[in-house]
């Protein structure tokens, strides 16, 4: 079956699938094909997520492994690191996994330095990364650009096929892997994959809130965090700009809400007392600022710690950093705040140190500034999910991050499709309209400061929110995606 010709009963034009069929061999002459290679697999113990949530990382290598796949309690969860989100996707689907019982396998498609896999993935990964830094400094870029290839370009079933025909060039590091094992893409491309390796139960998990051609993979089961995103992509709305399409089968995606680690979810009702209690005691209320894997956005973030500097002095205010793995955004920001050189805490490279500061956090007492960074990339993402338990507002562009159970400041997005994100939680109550520049933002900052109804509705938004499950979309895809051995 040639996934790119034909999609969801719609024949893409042979000027698309030509255009599609060169796009893969011009990466095939530039970085190999290497689809007879036959790379011998191996798992491991994950250094950073095995103890808390049962990790193993598979990994393309000669020898024995530390365990052999558990073909019955074994689910791979397979990603790439494009940014931090997809990464953040994957813990909270093992996170899920592990509480349900299950064996969670990491398998990042990026991660595989040989394998033509890795040169394809690591190159698109690089033109995306220098394409969000520059929509963030030059605004013409981001116009006539960066967003519309974001909300537009990605949405065409035509972008669709050229990524299934890149896929061939991934599916070889799955050739070794037990086939009935299920699979969890929280990537388009790792699903992708592994559907032309022949693996039997495959599972699509959709970011976002924006229906894009972009994260479809024909024979998955595509699962959709929200309903608006459920009924686009059940119609394929858009993908061919106004041409009616034919739909997706309805067997072929599933609502399953919001993709959370089962440590939040579980704590949720917790976490909001905890954040109303410091308000209604005149504790300091604790903003955590997270930079994403793209590392952009570091004006704004300036812009925003030097504005809180005051309220942090007289102690009415904390401030949780996460500079992620980019320790020299850090750099930059004390540059551009020099009162962070006095008045911050670094929590840097020091796992051990990080998680007992999250963990007493959690019911103490927290003030002034303190950063984190850590150049282990598991470490640098999953930092700010055991911050998010004792911190009272994320500020975050709207991208993954959107979804999660914690009140929310949004900053401008980076890509179109993300302003999405933050018009859903809006809705639902756990979260800001976007603050498309730095003086609502501030404004913003100052409402959560000096007033009890912003925070006080968002956490009741949340606990709502929780008792009709919308946030347990990790545990529904774990789910799914065992259920798909029965089915």
């Amino acid at each position: 079956m040639d996934r790119s010709k034909v999609i969801f009963g719609n024949v893409i034009s042979d000027r698309a699938y030509g255009k599609a069929v060169k796009g893969k061999l011009k990466y095939a002459r530039k970085y190999g094909d290497d689809s007879n290679a036959s790379y011998p697999v191996k798992l491991q113990k994950n250094a950073c997520l095995n103890a808390p949530l049962g990790v193993e990382d598979i990994r393309v290598a000669e020898g024995e492994g530390e365990h052999a796949f558990d073909l019955e309690k074994g689910i791979i969860v397979g990603n790439i690191r494009m940014g931090f989100g997809h990464y953040r996707i994957s813990i909270a689907m093992a996170s899920a996994a592990h509480a349900l019982g299950y064996t969670p396998y990491w398998m990042d498609l990026n991660s595989f330095p040989a394998t033509t896999c890795t040169k394809v993935i690591g190159a698109q990964n690089d033109l995306y990364s220098m394409g969000s830094r520059l929509s963030q400094k030059f605004t013409l870029f981001n116009k006539l650009i960066w967003e519309p290839l974001n909300y537009e370009g990605f949405r065409q079933l035509t972008y669709n096929a050229a990524d299934q025909k890149n896929a061939e060039l991934m599916a070889t590091v799955f050739k070794n892997i037990p086939k009935e094992i299920p699979v969890i893409g929280t990537h388009v491309w790792p699903a992708q994959a592994a559907l032309h390796a022949g693996m039997k139960h495959v599972v699509n998990a959709i970011p976002d809130n924006w229906p894009m051609a972009l994260h479809l993979a024909e024979g998955s089961v595509h699962l959709i965090q929200t309903h608006q995103s459920y009924m686009g992509y059940r119609v394929l709305n858009g993908m061919a700009k106004k041409k009616v399409l034919k739909p997706m089968p309805a067997d072929s995606l599933r609502y399953t809400g919001h993709y959370i680690d089962h440590e939040l979810v579980v704590n949720a009702e917790k976490d909001c007392d905890a954040r109303l209690a410091r308000k209604e005691n005149g504790k300091p209320m604790r903003f955590l600022l997270t930079i994403g894997g793209a590392g952009a956005q570091r004006e704004l973030f300036a812009a925003v710690i030097e504005h809180l500097i005051p309220a942090i002095r007289e102690n009415k205010a904390a401030l949780y950093i996460n500079v992620g793995d980019y320790k020299k955004v850090w750099d930059a920001l004390k540059r551009d705040v020099p009162a962070l050189n006095s008045l911050s805490k670094t929590h840097f490279g020091n796992w051990e140190d990080t998680k007992n500061f999250c963990e007493a956090a959690v019911d103490g007492e927290v003030e002034g500034v303190h950063a984190f960074w850590h150049e282990n990339i598991f470490e640098a993402v999953y930092c700010t999910n055991l911050l998010m338990r004792s911190a009272d507002v994320l500020l975050t562009k709207p991208s993954e991050l959107a979804f999660y159970p914690i009140p929310k400041l949004f900053l401008k997005r980076i890509g179109g499709h993300e302003k999405w994100g933050a018009i859903h939680s809006a809705e639902v109550g756990d979260g800001t309209l976007e603050c498309e520049d730095v003086p609502h933002t501030l404004q913003m900052v100052d409402m959560f400061l000096n007033e009890d109804a912003l925070l006080r509705e968002m956490c009741d938004a949340i606990k709502i929110n929780k008792s009709i499950g919308l946030y347990d979309g990790a545990y529904k895809a774990v789910e799914i995606a065992m259920g798909l051995k029965k089915a």
